[in-house]
């Protein structure tokens, strides 16, 4: 695309910026996603080249957005509820497309383990090793003091911290790889999907379900979640190498990274309290099964209440 081009597409959302970079007053809330823009537009000006007088004013608009966002202390606070509240569910809609292709490739291939594992018991052992199939059992045995899995200390500070490296282990797994063309986040979606699903149809069968459902109920909602959200932020990398459009894939990559940054850093928010709720709340034994099912059941209905939120509060 030429500079003329360029500028003329762009232009108007450059003196919005400028605008409200004067008045801050002055819908001032639609600057963090304009600062996001003019921080894209900038990258792509310097990779094609554009004159210097350009260059120069889309980078004093960028210093001066990021010293009006981040500047002040008050401001992040502001920043973090806005991100929670509106950016973040805002991003999930935007990437729809990407969150349904995600959630198929990971649901599916699980219901269809999860069917097939039930109806025969030799099914899971082409996928687990006999050794984990009986540590799958072993950690939900309704006999055990402590439900879920193994506890190599009964602080549940320690577990808190070992759920957390494990799930942001499979989510990032799960995002990073989308730069193989979506292929690697695909992979992943998918395995996880029969893994899961592989051991819910098992331990169905082996009538382990009034202690494995009522666990993994809480901390499901945000975790499993999370996962298909890091899957869908791989696709959109990957679509972007795939299909750049009338840009090179490196400016397509660099304007869709923006993007999925918001969905990551939810997801990884998510995973936070997914860990939480796993270590301080779905191991405890004296919590009836009715109880759990039920929070869970609420746990679940917010989740999806908040992340379709975005399609009621616009672009």
């Amino acid at each position: 695309m030429k500079q003329a081009e360029f500028e003329a597409l762009h232009t108007a959302q450059w003196e919005r910026c400028d605008e409200i970079l004067h008045h801050p007053m002055a819908e001032g809330d639609s600057l963090p996603g304009l600062y996001r823009t003019i921080c894209a537009h900038l990258a792509l000006a310097k990779q094609r080249r554009y004159s210097p007088e350009l260059v120069a004013r889309l980078n004093d608009l960028a210093s001066r957005g990021y010293f009006a966002l981040y500047g002040a202390g008050h401001r992040e606070q502001r920043l973090w509820l806005r991100f929670f509240v509106l950016d973040f569910p805002r991003a999930i809609a935007r990437n729809s497309r990407y969150v349904w292709a995600a959630a198929l490739l990971f649901v599916v291939p699980g219901l269809l383990m999860g069917l097939a594992t039930y109806g025969t018991d030799d099914v899971v052992y082409s996928f687990f090793e006999a050794g984990q199939v009986r540590q799958f059992e072993t950690m939900y045995e309704p006999a055990n003091d402590r439900i879920g899995r193994e506890r190599s200390s009964e602080d549940d500070w320690v577990m808190f911290g070992i759920y957390i490296y494990n799930n942001i282990g499979i989510a990032f797994r799960t995002f990073a790889t989308g730069l193989l063309f979506g292929v690697g986040s695909a992979f992943f979606l998918v395995y996880n999907g029969l893994a899961i699903g592989g051991v819910a149809g098992h331990l169905t069968r082996a009538g382990y379900a009034v202690t494995f459902y009522p666990f993994v109920i809480g901390h499901g909602a945000l975790e499993l979640t999370a996962i298909v959200l890091s899957g869908a932020a791989g696709l959109r990398l990957g679509a972007a190498l795939l299909a750049p459009g009338q840009l090179s894939r490196l400016g397509a990559l660099r304007l869709a990274a923006a993007e999925c940054a918001l969905i990551v850093y939810g997801a990884g928010a998510m995973l936070l309290f997914a860990a939480a709720i796993e270590a301080f709340w779905s191991s405890r034994s004296g919590l009836s099964p009715g109880v759990r099912i039920g929070a869970g059941a609420v746990l679940w209905l917010l989740v999806l209440f908040y992340l379709s939120s975005g399609r009621r509060r616009g672009p």
